[in-house]
């Protein structure tokens, strides 16, 4: 008989499902899988949700190599899911290089490692997103970030944002799984792990509980109108001309928070990279406390200017020795 931790999660996994019908849902749905208790949680569930709705589920395993006995606890995990209903379990193997950092390189190497093989779901849950909830808020980053996750992003899907890590814990001990727990999870050098120990009891206690589901829900308000914002953005992008350059009249009567998203689309399609809150201010200052001042400079030597009433992005030469 299923307990109530395992319905939890086959619900939340049918829910996500279900809302996908509209934009087609694969035939095969792949889960990554590290072997942790969210991800094998949802390896039960999506195989027997995705089973009775007849999907082929594939369990996807990433080993990064960053720890001794790395492959077999990618083995281990992949046996885990195939014993809980999956039809297939892949590992791959993760080349984990580059800048940010372990924890960050970590993550992008993951992300490279799935991409490319459809819908694949990932365990994040209501924990997680309360976690990514109160680093966008410390950083500073803006609405995207406190926002935090969407539930579909594709090729990403995330069912268990509004699961508890407890029922996740609790569906693989009904299951009789002993989930693998990464001894990362309690390194204190990591930003997310001391957000997990220590800032977000301190808030549960404070505040009298129930603040990760209250970042969950703020998130997803956040969410909410940051796509009613980025749809009338996207409307004005278009009057306003496009990637070659807008047009300032058409900005400039805007509210400030719709009129630095139209820039933002922009200057992205423009191909300018690693935007800050500080350059898409200074490039508003082009449209809103207009001067006659000079081109705002943005990464990968390139240079916004305001001439004859438009927006143009304009490449500048590398200067010698860069």
């Amino acid at each position: 008989m299923t307990g109530p931790a395992v319905a939890a999660v086959r619900r939340a996994v049918r829910a996500f499902l279900e809302s996908m019908e509209s934009t087609a849902a694969p035939s095969e749905i792949c889960v990554a899988v590290s072997g942790g208790a969210d991800s094998l949680a949802l390896a039960e569930a999506a195989a027997y949700v995705g089973h009775h709705r007849g999907h082929v589920v594939r369990a996807l395993v990433v080993d990064h190599g960053l720890q001794e006995g790395s492959a077999k606890i990618a083995a281990d995990a992949a046996a885990a899911a195939k014993a809980l209903g999956v039809d297939e379990a892949e590992v791959r193997r993760a080349d984990v290089t580059g800048p940010g950092g372990p924890e960050a390189a970590a993550r992008k190497a993951r992300y490279r490692t799935l991409a490319g093989h459809g819908l694949v779901l990932l365990g994040h849950t209501l924990d997680d997103q309360a976690e990514t909830v109160l680093l966008g808020l410390g950083r500073g980053s803006g609405p995207r970030s406190v926002a935090g996750m969407r539930p579909h992003d594709p090729p990403w899907g995330r069912p268990l944002l509004a699961v508890g890590r407890a029922t996740t814990r609790a569906a693989c001990a009904e299951l009789g799984v002993e989930p693998w727990d990464d001894p990362h999870n309690a390194e204190p050098r990591f930003t997310r792990v001391r957000l997990r120990t220590e800032v977000l009891p301190l808030l549960e206690d404070v505040l009298n509980g129930g603040v990760a589901a209250a970042l969950a829900r703020t998130a997803a308000q956040l969410r909410d109108d940051n796509e009613a914002l980025d749809t009338v953005a996207e409307r004005i992008f278009t009057r306003a001309g496009g990637p070659d350059g807008l047009d300032v009249a058409t900005l400039a009567p805007e509210p400030a928070a719709v009129r630095r998203r139209v820039l933002r689309r922009w200057l992205l399609a423009s191909d300018v990279r690693e935007l800050t809150d500080a350059h898409l201010r200074a490039v508003d200052a082009l449209v809103a406390r207009w001067r006659g001042q000079g081109g705002v400079w943005l990464p990968g030597n390139l240079e916004a200017r305001r001439a004859h009433g438009r927006l143009c992005v304009v490449s500048q030469p590398t200067t010698r020795g860069e």
